[in-house]
């Protein structure tokens, strides 16, 4: 092996039992499938540790452990530490939980800003805060680029900003946002940021140390887990939040005071399998390789982001020269990086039309808003009811592009 190996594709493939069915699957957007190791440890843990955890005795401590390991796994994914997250039931859920216990911290007229852009999960239970007197500003998508301009967020900060939401990327645009740039002018204004990341890790490694977020979202069901939603929250702020859980809950054990009725354990503990799914691809790629977790999981996702840019090369060639499809996130002063999330339009058609003929040859994709409902009505696309979206992962083949291109090719 090279020192910068390409991914072993085949190899991935083989630890995803759902991909031997001859289907292509384009909605990873919408959830990625889970590894062999996932789906092994969820096993054994409902075998074996299905029990209240903690409780003194072998299978119940077994639990416990197995819980806290899959724990700072979903931390270990984002560089975080273990008390800085908190793992609920999703990300929409963990939002609306969030604008809870930051209201008591808000004075009326106090402003929050949010996007037009953000799936509805960092979007609406923020705007629901207008009815406890916070004023709601919105950070509108550019025209020129289909996408979120730091130079159009500039003008709405003010000494009575406190938040400031937005995404990572976009679940409908894909194109990647500077976010350690846009919190450190958010901080400049004395606010905090809340970042939705959902859309993102799946495709790179994410620090939230580096990034300086305050609040940091994603969703495990989109990284190879089980369907969870994780928050991040620098530590002194978590201790700041209002308790949203039993009274007698310890004041620093946020991880129960922001998720109401607690953690759900076989999915939590499966979690681990994350890792060790990781821990192959990077042992397979780089053996005899001995280097910290955090590095191991660097090289990992650099071998996805890769193999995920050669594919997305093709996909967007292809787009973009197809005379009246419109690739969302391709305006005229396009200027950033794209994760593997394509979105387009054809010119009178109706976006239902394009699943529905890739079903009969094994493709999987959809047509719809995407939960991202002010994005699609900001682009347009209402009329034909939503975007055509197919998103690509690393388990994602040439061959799968293949079959994508040809069968666009043929229903356009």
């Amino acid at each position: 092996m090279t020192s910068h190996p390409t991914l072993d594709v085949e190899f991935c493939r083989s630890h995803f039992e759902a991909l031997a069915g001859g289907w292509v699957f384009l909605e990873n957007a919408g959830g990625t499938l889970v590894p062999r190791q996932v789906t092994e440890s969820l096993a054994d843990f409902t075998t074996n540790c299905q029990v209240q955890p903690g409780e003194g005795y072998e299978a119940s401590d077994a639990g416990q452990v197995r819980i806290e390991e899959g724990r700072a796994v979903l931390a270990a994914l984002i560089n975080a530490d273990l008390d800085e997250i908190v793992v609920g039931p999703s990300t929409t859920s963990n939002v609306y939980v969030l604008s809870h216990a930051l209201t008591p911290l808000l004075e009326p007229g106090d402003e929050i800003i949010v996007t037009n852009q953000d799936h509805e999960a960092n979007n609406g239970a923020w705007r629901r805060l207008e009815a406890a007197g916070a004023v709601i500003r919105e950070w509108r998508m550019n025209a020129d680029t289909d996408d979120l301009e730091i130079e159009d967020l500039e003008p709405l900060l003010n000494d009575r900003t406190k938040l400031v939401c937005f995404t990572h990327c976009s679940n409908i645009v894909g194109l990647v946002h500077d976010v350690k740039s846009i919190v450190h002018r958010i901080h400049e204004a004395g606010a905090l940021a809340c970042v939705d990341g959902v859309a993102y890790t799946p495709h790179r490694r994410v620090d939230v140390k580096d990034l300086d977020v305050d609040f940091y979202l994603y969703s495990s069901y989109k990284v190879f887990g089980p369907h969870m939603g994780i928050l991040y929250g620098k530590r002194d702020l978590l201790a700041r939040l209002a308790n949203q859980n039993h009274y007698f809950v310890d004041a620093d054990d946020h991880q129960r005071r922001l998720c109401p009725g607690g953690l759900n354990f076989e999915l939590t503990a499966a979690c681990g399998g994350i890792l060790e799914y990781f821990d192959q691809v990077h042992a397979h790629h780089f053996p005899g390789a001995n280097v910290e977790a955090s590095q191991r999981l660097e090289q990992v996702y650099d071998l996805f982001a890769a193999h995920e840019t050669a594919m997305s090369a093709r996909v967007e060639e292809f787009l973009t020269a197809r005379p009246g499809v419109r690739l969302i996130g391709c305006g005229a002063a396009r200027r950033r990086e794209r994760v593997a999330v394509f979105s387009f339009l054809v010119d009178g058609r109706d976006s239902r039309e394009f699943p529905e003929k890739l079903r009969a040859r094994k493709i999987g994709l959809y047509a719809d808003d995407f939960y991202a409902a002010r994005c699609i009505d900001a682009i347009g696309a209402r009329p034909q009811n939503g975007v055509v979206r197919a998103s690509m992962v690393h388990y994602n083949s040439p061959e799968d592009v293949d079959r994508l291109i040809d069968g666009l090719d043929r229903i356009i």
